[in-house]
């Protein structure tokens, strides 16, 4: 199907551009593995959309290109209606948080968060004031001048978070950002994450293999399977905010929960099934 980069509007009113459009993208290694079938994903601004499937079904492949840290091999990938590597000219940021904290282990809290503002040649001053704004929201701000082997693994992922948040990004790109942490913490991050994402109107992306996370989490959850890598299903998580812990025990969350787990286990079988 042919995708208009700037469909008609005939109301007179200006209708949202979508942050994310990916339009038939393919990925093909060099050695002829086929990472993802085309895959057609439109993101609207302010969703939160999660991206859930087996290993090997290529969803940090697909979060990576809409990052511009992969080349797809077909198809076009859109960001505001904007190739992704004209995204300056947007007037828009991305911010892409990985699975482990990557800091500097030699520098401060303060320091690894104002790195981004460095490159950039942000002034001093006004990269300290957006450091001690992105500290306070992530709830770090007594910790500015601590080592990361000072902190736990949670409050090292909320110090990768807040160097995400200090460019303050219009689109937030999540990979498997808290699989390494213990379920206390993982659901207080994820909490925490709602609140951020309520407060600062982010677009966000998240690539997690927990379908209770998935839930607790999205607006949207898109199901895939793997070899090759592909969309099989979406889910919208029609529920209000702000969810609190007791939607984790709810009778909708089962329902939902239910429901993703029957599709993972059709993507997983379906993905058995290549295998042979």
């Amino acid at each position: 199907m042919a995708h208009d980069p700037m469909p008609p509007n005939n109301t007179g009113a200006s209708s949202p551009v979508p942050a994310v459009d990916v339009l038939s993208v393919e990925k093909t290694y060099p050695d002829g593995t086929q990472a993802l079938l085309p895959v057609d994903l439109t993101i609207q601004q302010g969703e939160f959309v999660t991206l859930l499937g087996p290993s090997g079904c290529g969803k940090s492949t697909l979060l990576k290109m809409v990052a511009g840290l992969l080349e797809p091999s077909e198809g076009r990938l859109l960001l505001w209606r904007k190739p992704v590597a004209q995204l300056e000219t947007s007037g828009k940021k991305v911010a892409f948080v990985f699975q482990s904290p990557t800091l500097m282990p030699w520098a401060s809290v303060q320091t690894n968060v104002r790195l981004p503002l460095d490159l950039a040649g942000v002034p001093r001053a006004e990269a300290d004031a957006r450091v001690s704004d992105a500290l306070t929201l992530v709830g770090l701000a007594k910790f500015a001048a601590a080592l990361p082997r000072a902190l736990s693994g949670g409050m090292q992922m909320r110090v990768s978070i807040a160097r995400g948040l200090v460019t303050e990004p219009d689109l937030l790109l999540m990979d498997e950002p808290f699989g390494a942490l213990d379920e206390i913490t993982r659901h207080k991050l994820d909490a925490e994450l709602l609140d951020l994402w309520r407060k600062k109107g982010l677009t966000i992306l998240f690539v997690t293999h927990s379908i209770h996370e998935a839930v607790f989490l999205s607006s949207r959850v898109v199901m895939m399977a793997a070899r090759p890598g592909r969309v099989v299903e979406t889910f919208e998580i029609d529920e209000p905010h702000p969810r609190t812990p007791d939607f984790l025990v709810s009778p909708q969350f089962s329902v939902y929960a239910k429901r993703l787990q029957d599709s993972l286990l059709r993507a997983s079988e379906s993905t058995q099934e290549a295998d042979v």
